[in-house]
Protein backbone atom coordinates (compact mmCIF):
# COMPACT_ATOMS: atom_id res chain seq x y z
CA UNK A 1 0.00 0.00 0.00
CA UNK A 2 0.98 3.17 -0.23
CA UNK A 3 -0.02 6.52 1.22
CA UNK A 4 -0.01 10.37 0.71
CA UNK A 5 -0.75 11.56 4.06
CA UNK A 6 -1.09 15.57 4.14
CA UNK A 7 -1.82 17.41 7.65
CA UNK A 8 -4.86 19.65 6.60
CA UNK A 9 -6.72 22.42 8.41
CA UNK A 10 -9.53 21.35 6.35
CA UNK A 11 -10.27 19.24 3.58
CA UNK A 12 -13.13 17.89 1.92
CA UNK A 13 -14.27 15.52 -1.30
CA UNK A 14 -17.06 16.51 -3.39
CA UNK A 15 -18.84 13.65 -5.58
CA UNK A 16 -21.62 15.28 -8.65
CA UNK A 17 -21.21 18.52 -6.72
CA UNK A 18 -22.50 17.62 -4.02
CA UNK A 19 -20.09 17.46 -0.20
CA UNK A 20 -19.73 13.89 1.11
CA UNK A 21 -16.83 14.13 3.42
CA UNK A 22 -15.15 17.68 4.99
CA UNK A 23 -13.12 17.72 8.11
CA UNK A 24 -10.91 20.71 9.84
CA UNK A 25 -7.42 20.27 11.71
CA UNK A 26 -6.72 16.36 10.62
CA UNK A 27 -5.07 14.07 7.75
CA UNK A 28 -6.05 14.02 4.15
CA UNK A 29 -5.15 10.65 3.06
CA UNK A 30 -4.80 9.08 -0.94
CA UNK A 31 -4.42 5.60 -0.67
CA UNK A 32 -3.49 2.96 -3.48
CA UNK A 33 -4.02 -0.55 -3.12
CA UNK A 34 -1.89 -3.05 -4.88
CA UNK A 35 -2.83 -6.60 -5.78
CA UNK A 36 -0.07 -7.91 -2.89
CA UNK A 37 -1.10 -5.95 -0.13
CA UNK A 38 -2.39 -7.81 2.97
CA UNK A 39 -3.98 -7.16 6.51
CA UNK A 40 -0.65 -6.87 7.65
CA UNK A 41 -0.05 -4.14 5.71
CA UNK A 42 -3.30 -2.29 6.89
CA UNK A 43 -2.13 -3.23 10.64
CA UNK A 44 1.40 -1.66 9.73
CA UNK A 45 0.00 1.45 7.69
CA UNK A 46 -2.47 2.46 9.81
CA UNK A 47 -0.05 1.79 12.91
CA UNK A 48 2.01 4.01 11.18
CA UNK A 49 -0.15 6.75 9.89
CA UNK A 50 -2.21 7.53 13.64
CA UNK A 51 1.01 7.85 15.25
CA UNK A 52 3.02 9.55 13.36
CA UNK A 53 4.17 12.72 15.17
CA UNK A 54 3.65 15.48 12.99
CA UNK A 55 1.22 18.11 14.76
CA UNK A 56 2.45 21.19 16.84
CA UNK A 57 2.80 20.41 20.47
CA UNK A 58 1.09 23.20 22.84
CA UNK A 59 4.59 25.55 21.88
CA UNK A 60 3.64 24.83 18.10
CA UNK A 61 6.83 22.79 17.84
CA UNK A 62 6.84 20.45 14.94
CA UNK A 63 9.05 17.18 15.42
CA UNK A 64 12.94 17.81 13.98
CA UNK A 65 14.17 20.36 11.44
CA UNK A 66 15.64 20.08 8.43
CA UNK A 67 19.05 20.67 9.49
CA UNK A 68 18.68 17.69 11.92
CA UNK A 69 18.69 20.01 14.91
CA UNK A 70 15.81 18.58 17.90
CA UNK A 71 12.84 21.00 19.24
CA UNK A 72 12.60 21.65 23.28
CA UNK A 73 9.08 19.80 24.45
CA UNK A 74 7.24 17.18 22.70
CA UNK A 75 5.29 16.91 19.37
CA UNK A 76 1.64 15.14 18.69
CA UNK A 77 -0.12 12.47 16.41
CA UNK A 78 -3.58 13.02 14.94
CA UNK A 79 -5.05 11.19 17.28
CA UNK A 80 -3.74 13.40 20.67
CA UNK A 81 -4.32 16.11 18.10
CA UNK A 82 -8.35 14.90 18.61
CA UNK A 83 -8.08 15.18 14.56
CA UNK A 84 -10.14 13.91 12.09
CA UNK A 85 -9.24 11.83 8.67
CA UNK A 86 -10.50 11.83 5.17
CA UNK A 87 -9.19 8.83 3.66
CA UNK A 88 -9.53 8.35 -0.33
CA UNK A 89 -8.52 5.56 -2.42
CA UNK A 90 -6.79 6.34 -5.12
CA UNK A 91 -4.54 3.55 -7.90
CA UNK A 92 -3.32 6.31 -9.80
CA UNK A 93 -0.36 5.95 -6.89
CA UNK A 94 0.59 2.72 -8.27
CA UNK A 95 1.79 4.62 -11.53
CA UNK A 96 4.35 3.53 -13.79
CA UNK A 97 5.85 5.83 -15.54
CA UNK A 98 9.15 3.73 -17.21
CA UNK A 99 7.89 2.90 -20.54
CA UNK A 100 6.45 6.00 -22.71
CA UNK A 101 4.27 8.88 -21.91
CA UNK A 102 1.08 7.35 -20.62
CA UNK A 103 1.38 5.66 -17.32
CA UNK A 104 0.49 2.07 -16.93
CA UNK A 105 -1.25 0.71 -13.59
CA UNK A 106 -0.71 -2.78 -13.70
CA UNK A 107 0.30 -3.25 -10.02
CA UNK A 108 -2.85 -0.97 -8.75
CA UNK A 109 -4.97 -4.10 -7.60
CA UNK A 110 -8.76 -4.63 -9.42
CA UNK A 111 -11.58 -3.32 -7.99
CA UNK A 112 -12.42 -6.83 -6.31
CA UNK A 113 -9.32 -7.27 -4.38
CA UNK A 114 -9.15 -3.46 -3.17
CA UNK A 115 -12.69 -2.49 -2.24
CA UNK A 116 -12.02 -5.13 0.90
CA UNK A 117 -8.96 -3.81 1.42
CA UNK A 118 -10.16 -0.56 1.28
CA UNK A 119 -12.93 -0.97 3.49
CA UNK A 120 -10.64 -2.80 5.98
CA UNK A 121 -8.18 0.02 5.98
CA UNK A 122 -11.25 2.15 7.00
CA UNK A 123 -11.93 -0.40 9.58
CA UNK A 124 -8.58 -0.49 10.96
CA UNK A 125 -7.44 3.01 11.38
CA UNK A 126 -11.63 4.00 13.18
CA UNK A 127 -10.34 1.80 15.59
CA UNK A 128 -6.88 2.65 15.76
CA UNK A 129 -8.15 6.58 16.10
CA UNK A 130 -11.11 5.72 18.31
CA UNK A 131 -13.43 7.32 16.21
CA UNK A 132 -14.97 7.28 12.88
CA UNK A 133 -13.04 8.55 9.83
CA UNK A 134 -14.27 9.90 6.87
CA UNK A 135 -14.26 8.69 3.14
CA UNK A 136 -13.89 8.95 -0.85
CA UNK A 137 -16.38 6.71 -2.83
CA UNK A 138 -14.59 4.07 -3.87
CA UNK A 139 -13.85 4.36 -8.06
CA UNK A 140 -16.15 7.98 -7.65
CA UNK A 141 -15.12 10.70 -9.88
CA UNK A 142 -14.39 12.72 -6.88
CA UNK A 143 -13.37 16.48 -7.02
CA UNK A 144 -10.97 16.64 -3.62
CA UNK A 145 -10.12 20.07 -1.47
CA UNK A 146 -7.59 20.37 0.91
CA UNK A 147 -5.37 23.39 2.91
CA UNK A 148 -2.20 21.92 3.60
CA UNK A 149 -0.66 22.91 6.86
CA UNK A 150 2.72 23.69 6.88
CA UNK A 151 2.83 22.00 4.28
CA UNK A 152 3.63 18.34 5.86
CA UNK A 153 3.19 16.07 3.22
CA UNK A 154 4.49 12.27 3.89
CA UNK A 155 4.86 9.11 1.20
CA UNK A 156 4.61 6.20 3.01
CA UNK A 157 4.86 2.40 1.06
CA UNK A 158 3.79 -0.93 3.43
CA UNK A 159 6.26 -2.18 0.54
CA UNK A 160 9.17 -0.57 1.78
CA UNK A 161 9.04 0.47 5.80
CA UNK A 162 12.15 2.92 5.98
Amino acid sequence: MKAVIQRVTKASVTIDGKVTSSIGLGLLILLGIEEADTSEDIEWLSGKIINLRIFNDTEGVMPARPDGSRHSGGNVSVKDASGDIILVSQFTLHASTKKGNRPSYIKAARPEIAIPLYEKMIAQLQTDLGKSIQTGTFGADMKVELLNDGPVTIVIDSKNRE
